[in-house]
């Protein structure tokens, strides 16, 4: 019997104390609510400006506990959806590679690997990176161009789209074809502004990073929203300086 260790964080709001994130995050992602789309939760981290990046990349934000905090909600996700600008910035390798967090996922009965979505326009991504020269698990690539991949270590499975990617239709086919009830949305900040106009949000998990990094670096989103979309604070922690915080996206389609 594998048990996970927990991640330990001060509690500030909604009841103070000492919470354990790992527990929190499976009980909500493992019991989605209903409906006709699967459960979509997106998880950035940002500087206290706002910046998604520091020195063109996330590598220089986040401290350990921030990386624990991605392996864990990667772990009880069916399938994690980033952007190609986040997939060539970040050259993704396998994306769960810890055995022990592969081996919960087994035990829970979910298959080893989550299932990796690359949202591509036009299919420019690092094909050298590990996540297609691993091996493991699989990747599918929503596209609206007419480029074939070339052959891959990793099994990747193209869905192509005749304008532009459609995400509820994305989101629709992970449910059908590949059961896909809960999804972890890592950015970039083009597929979240689309998620989030789109009302394919259902929460945001943001990791507030103590620093300052000013103008020149990515933001969370690029373009503006139809209209502002509010947000409700369901949870606040603490742990190592950084603040963590879950919101409640209002006004999505859940499909309930």
């Amino acid at each position: 019997m594998i048990e996970l260790r927990p991640i330990w964080m001060r509690g500030l709001f909604p009841e103070s104390g000492e919470r354990d994130f790992g527990a929190m995050a499976e009980e909500l992602l493992r019991s989605p609510p209903g409906g006709r789309r699967p459960y979509l939760a997106c998880n950035l981290i940002s500087t206290l400006d706002g910046r998604a990046t520091v020195g063109g990349s996330t590598e220089a934000l986040g401290f350990p506990t921030d990386g624990r905090v991605l392996m864990r909600l990667r772990t009880f996700a069916d399938a994690v959806v980033i952007g190609a600008g986040t997939m060539r910035v970040e050259r993704y390798d396998r994306v769960l590679p810890v055995p022990k967090l592969r081996g919960y996922r087994e035990q829970i009965g979910l298959p080893p690997d989550p299932l990796t979505v690359i949202v591509s326009q036009s299919m420019d991504l690092p094909w050298d990176a590990g996540l297609f020269t691993d091996g493991h698990g699989e990747v599918i690539v929503a596209t609206s161009s007419p480029t074939s991949p070339p052959t891959t270590e990793t099994s990747v499975e193209v869905l192509r789209y005749e304008q532009e990617v459609d995400l509820q239709a994305l989101l629709a086919h992970l449910r059908r074809e590949r059961g896909a009830e809960t999804i972890a949305c890592e950015g970039g900040p083009t597929v979240l502004r689309a998620l989030v106009a789109e009302g394919l949000v259902d929460d945001l998990f943001l990791t507030h990073n103590p620093v300052l990094a000013g103008d020149g670096e990515r933001g969370l989103m690029r373009g503006l929203l139809p209209s502002p979309v509010p947000a409700e604070l369901a949870w606040a922690l603490e742990a190592e300086g950084e603040l963590f915080t879950r919101w409640r996206i209002s006004g999505v389609d859940s499909g309930a």
